[in-house]
């Protein structure tokens, strides 16, 4: 039986002034945000409609779980965002409660200090950092552009699910966390990391994948 999936970015954004980086929203509420470590990508759903999706950087080492404070690892698992940064470094960003409760248990007895401050941001201000790849510390990347539509979308006390990529053979993935989008949400995204064929128009594009049609609409209101 085929399944279908809208990707629907029919959000509604209005800039507070001419030149600002604060947005307000009035499109659908972002319930859930998944990031794909193995395609590098972040979506904002609504349910089980995506309303945006994102390119995003990771940490510098990009597999396996944060473990210590300094190990350039992004967080996996389930974490809810908390706070958020009006005079960001990197533009503006979105923090997650990572470590939690299970993080400081597992760094204490290691010996080790959990680290934090892990934010999904914009991009890179260092030189050195611009067209890199997996270039922050731990924090998920995405352009300055896109961190105003993803401070303006996304509220305080959103679940953020982060999806590990295929570890290395040396690597320790975390115990109990989702090896793939099937054991987190098996009926949304079904075409993750399908790439679009044929365009048929700038606003609508069908997704080739076998024995399910997918389609994705894009609506966005521009600023």
């Amino acid at each position: 039986m085929n399944r279908r999936m809208m990707l629907a970015s029919t959000a509604a954004f209005a800039v507070l002034s001419a030149c600002s980086k604060f947005k307000t929203y009035n499109g659908p509420e972002v319930t859930e945000i998944f990031v794909f470590k193995e395609n590098r990508k972040m979506y904002l759903m609504h349910h089980q409609t995506a309303l945006a999706e994102y390119d995003v950087e990771l940490g510098f080492a990009p597999y396996g779980h944060k473990q210590q404070k300094g190990d350039g690892r992004t967080p996996e698992g389930t974490y809810r965002v908390n706070r958020r940064n009006p005079d960001s470094a990197y533009h503006l960003s979105v923090g997650i409660d990572y470590p939690n409760d299970t993080d400081r248990k597992i760094a204490k007895e290691a010996g080790v200090s959990a680290g934090g401050d892990i934010f999904i941001h914009g991009g890179p201000t260092e030189k050195r950092d611009k067209g890199k790849a997996d270039w922050t510390a731990g924090c998920i990347a995405v352009t300055n552009k896109e961190i105003e539509d993803v401070y303006a979308m996304v509220r305080d006390g959103t679940p953020i699910h982060i999806i590990p990529a295929k570890q290395p053979p040396l690597a320790n993935p975390r115990p109990g966390t989702p090896k793939s989008l099937d054991e987190v949400a098996p009926d949304i995204l079904i075409a993750h990391g399908r790439e679009p064929v044929m365009p048929m128009d700038p606003l609508l594009w069908q997704a080739q994948v076998p024995g399910d049609e997918v389609m994705v609409t894009s609506n966005a209101v521009s600023n």
